[in-house]
């Protein structure tokens, strides 16, 4: 019988090569590097709060709840604009302070509970004046300074919140604002406070006098003077190298002036810038106007011994060289 013919073989199709090409390498790193950024960028701007252990029991000081409130010149900035008498003490908010990256709009702090904040408890209170964030866990924006009020004791604040739940409520709705891409995205700030929050408690130097101490803490945390007198950085930062030296003004109209002891008040005795903070009026017979004509109203409300602290600590920080034109 005759052999069948040989069959033959078909070829044996190979599987494509699943190695990736250089450019899949490439777009696999850079995915990674993706990741990588965004999870360091959420774990690194994650709001940083106090918690309610943090707060220690403490029976509220009305009396000093209202020196803290004068001291800070709430009315200032969260009293409608224009609005004169007792309707200033009515916080709804809506003054505008422009700046180089945008301009904010103060909002409602009035103890209304829903305009205002008046459904907000002790914690969230601490925790937007010392953190800068806000009861819903969000960043609040550097206008709002509590870059000086992080140097706040605690009781005061809560003694400051006890105050201003005296204080009317008004229903008028906070304005919204809107600022430029990026400074719209409110996480990055918490990049900002990586640099320019450190939750440090004010410090005096040990060698000034009781008074200068006082007064060091009424300028440097509810005061927040070094806010205007400071100049800042291209971020918008205290240079705390040259503190309270004066600047150019936030709102970029004129300049703040130095109130160093080589600076504005350099001929001025200590009495001599109490007097003016009480009264506005200067020794060589002229007033203080502009900002300080609020700062003054503000500062009336005080006592004597608290305006003599301030002029003491004044006196007490060091000069700080001119700043190159």
């Amino acid at each position: 019988m005759a052999s069948p013919p040989p069959t033959s073989r078909a070829p044996v199709a190979r599987a494509p090569s699943r190695r990736p090409s250089v450019l899949g390498w490439l777009a696999l790193a850079v995915s990674g590097v993706v990741v990588l950024a965004l999870g360091g960028f959420y774990v690194l701007t994650m709001p940083w709060t106090l918690s309610a252990a943090d707060l220690p029991k403490h029976t509220a000081d009305l009396a000093n709840g209202e020196r803290m409130f004068w001291a800070g010149g709430c009315v200032s900035c969260h009293a409608a604009p224009g609005s004169k008498g007792d309707d200033r003490l009515k916080l709804v908010g809506g003054v505008e302070i422009a700046s180089p990256f945008g301009t904010f709009v103060t909002p409602n702090i009035s103890s209304d509970r829903t305009a205002g904040i008046g459904a907000w408890s002790d914690l969230d209170f601490v925790n937007a004046m010392m953190r800068g964030v806000s009861p819903a866990g969000e960043h609040l924006y550097p206008a709002f300074p509590y870059t000086s009020y992080q140097h706040m004791r605690i009781e005061d604040l809560l003694d400051l919140r006890a105050y201003l739940a005296t204080l009317p409520a008004d229903a008028t709705p906070s304005k919204s604002f809107e600022l430029p891409f990026p400074f719209n995205i409110r996480r990055g700030i918490g990049l900002w406070k990586l640099v320019y929050l450190d939750g440090k408690p004010y410090a005096p130097d040990l060698a000034w006098s009781a008074s200068a101490k006082a007064g060091g803490y009424l300028v440097v945390g509810p005061g927040h003077c070094g806010e205007c007198h400071t100049p800042r950085d291209a971020f918008g930062g205290l240079e705390k190298s040259r503190w309270l030296a004066g600047g150019p003004a936030p709102d970029g109209k004129g300049r703040i002036p130095d109130i160093t002891p080589t600076g504005a008040f350099a001929k001025w005795s200590a009495s001599d810038i109490a007097e003016a903070l009480d009264t506005g009026f200067t020794p060589d017979f002229d007033t203080l106007g502009g900002s300080m004509a609020e700062v003054v109203e503000n500062l009336h409300h005080l006592a004597d011994q608290d305006r003599a602290d301030i002029a003491a600590y004044l006196k007490a920080i060091p000069p700080v060289p001119p700043a190159a034109p």
